[in-house]
């Protein structure tokens, strides 16, 4: 089994008491404690395109596009596949169709994908664990690194220049392209008419090339782009930017753009881990656990408590807490934060209030502040789904149903046993509260038949049915006697799901017997609709007198029988 939720936080308190006889403690923890926080990629709507089967078998994902409406993810399997509108070939399967179904993109199975950025093109580059290098989508400035200025329907590898390097971070701004190798060196192509491309000049760059100039000697340890800029950070902590300035987001104290990399003076003495580039503003997480922010701030994006831009680096007030990471996304205004107790700070734009302080969340990782107020709804980075071999509650309790190893009581029902926990049957209802005692460890039950009262046990621990119609009759029934509303709700659903010419009369007496009106009413209008099948079936000829007299009259009053 595999969970995909860590989005939410389950506290359980156990009192100090032993558990109920027949169950183990063990088996109590189990089913108790396995809630664990997993990831929620439901999070994203366009995963509500995936199946549940589908959804547990992902690994990593992205979600990108300019309105979130695009994904690739990778399964267990290394898998890849890719879901969405396939703006501009950015699915990489070969053409421009949109696709509502997963489709494999068998050129990348097989590959681990170390990690992966998008432009707004889009374009996807792509990185490997063996650090190749792939792009698709979007070419209008040369933004795939092939040379070429024709968009790719499919994913190519871009090997100019990076021959025997091995690349270990990718970025990508509006339509400019930037990889880091493992040795610490910084490749950039595409779109350049601000200079973020680092080459000195405006002119679009059509294949990767090292950004040298005051990075020459440096070992670049983290990249990120803008819309219109690039950042690296070196070894020593230094911070160097390139590219459109026009908000100040280059934190050189400046608007003028710079095309190429500049050391920004005003962090001197402050050792930087991480940068994170926003649409037109950046973060720098330092070795002290301190952001500082600056660049556009239009909503509140820097977390200054104002809405003024800022040229220079500000520092950004995160409770007291030490900040582990930041994160925000070249296509968006929000910014978010992680500090070390687990706490999550979202501020910037937020499904369109601005929030312009850092504001606590309930969410347990940073990637939930962009599936839930990022316009749009996108990754700000790869996403990896760990594998939980935990059950949740839900699933804890589904398999302990009718498992005779924990079990502290059996129902006899039509000489068969079904086995179940007393303190279960107590906290879902009413009716066993009332009739169970400690010192029971059989009860028959002759009432209803062996299929209704399996049912009906199941349901209690899975909140599902599972049954044919002409049984839900039964369980209609024994959910009026025992008072379980949403049962009741449940049974006539699934009867009107499996209604036919042949079971409609038994069906609609069942629901009059039974006092279930929106049934009745829905058994009688398919009567109706069926009127000729239906008065030839058995069930008619042998249909209740006054249940008939009632048909009769009610079916002329709505003109059933006129010619």
């Amino acid at each position: 089994p595999f969970s995909l939720r860590r989005g939410t936080q389950i506290q359980i308190h156990m009192e100090d008491e032993p558990p109920p006889q027949g169950v183990s403690a063990k088996a109590l923890e189990a089913t108790l404690l396995s809630a664990l926080k997993m990831l929620d990629v439901g999070k994203w709507p366009i995963f509500s395109l995936c199946s549940p089967e589908e959804l547990k078998l992902i690994r990593q994902a992205c979600v990108f596009g300019s309105a979130g409406n695009e994904v690739l993810y990778a399964t267990e399997n290394d898998e890849v596949f890719v879901l969405g509108m396939n703006c501009s070939g950015c699915l990489g399967t070969g053409d421009m169709q949109s696709t509502i179904e997963p489709r494999r993109l068998d050129s990348l199975c097989g590959k681990k994908i170390a990690c992966l950025s998008y432009g707004s093109g889009p374009h996807v580059v792509l990185a490997t664990e063996e650090g190749e290098v792939y792009t698709w989508g979007h070419n209008a400035y040369s933004q795939l690194g092939n040379g070429t200025t024709n968009h790719g329907f499919v994913p190519c590898q871009v090997s100019t220049n990076l021959v025997n390097k091995k690349v270990i971070e990718v970025a990508c701004g509006s339509h400019h392209s930037m990889v880091l190798t493992s040795d610490g060196e910084v490749y950039t192509w595409g779109y350049n008419n601000s200079g973020q491309v680092g080459s000195g000049s405006t002119a679009n760059q059509p294949i990767p090339r090292r950004v040298t100039s005051c990075l020459q000697n440096k070992v670049v340890v983290n990249i990120a782009c803008g819309q219109m800029c690039s950042m690296a950070v070196v070894e020593n902590g230094e911070v160097y930017v390139w590219g459109y300035n026009g908000n100040g987001q280059l934190g050189l104290g400046s608007s003028g753009n710079q095309p190429t990399p500049c050391r920004i003076a005003a962090l001197q003495g402050i050792r930087v881990q991480r940068v994170a580039c926003g649409y037109a503003h950046t973060l720098v997480l330092t070795d002290e656990g301190q952001i500082y922010a600056w660049g556009a701030n239009s909503y509140g994006q820097l977390g200054t408590g104002n809405k003024s831009n800022q040229s220079y680096p500000t520092t950004v007030i995160v409770d007291k807490d030490r900040v582990i990471e930041i994160a925000a996304c070249h296509s968006a205004h929000t910014s978010a934060a992680k500090t070390q107790s687990g706490q999550v700070y979202m501020w910037g734009q937020c499904r369109g209030q601005s929030v312009t302080f850092p504001h606590l969340t309930h969410f347990a990782c940073t990637d939930d502040v962009f599936a839930c107020f990022a316009t749009p709804a996108v990754m700000w980075r790869l996403l990896s789904v760990e594998p939980d071999d935990h059950l949740t509650v839900a699933q804890s309790l589904k398999k302990e149903f009718d498992n005779p190893e924990t079990a502290d009581l059996k129902f006899l029902v039509d000489g068969k046993y079904i086995h179940v926990h007393k303190v279960l049957l107590k906290i879902r209802c009413e009716h066993f509260r009332s009739i169970l005692n400690n010192d029971d460890e059989i009860i028959e039950m002759s009432e209803f038949s062996y299929p209704v009262y399996r049912a009906f046990l199941e349901y209690l621990y899975t909140d599902n049915i599972r049954l044919p119609p002409e049984d839900a009759i039964g369980l209609l029934d024994l959910a009026t006697l025992y008072r379980e509303n949403r049962l009741k709700k449940l049974c006539q659903q699934t009867i009107k799901q499996g209604i036919c010419e042949e079971n409609a009369i038994a069906l609609l007496s069942a629901a009059v017997k039974y006092e279930a009106q929106d049934l009745e009413e829905f058994c009688f209008r398919f009567c109706i609709n069926h009127l000729t099948v239906v008065t030839q079936t058995q069930g008619f000829a042998e249909m209740d007198h006054d249940l008939l007299k009632n048909f009769i009259s009610k079916a002329s009053r709505v003109g059933a029988f006129r010619n």
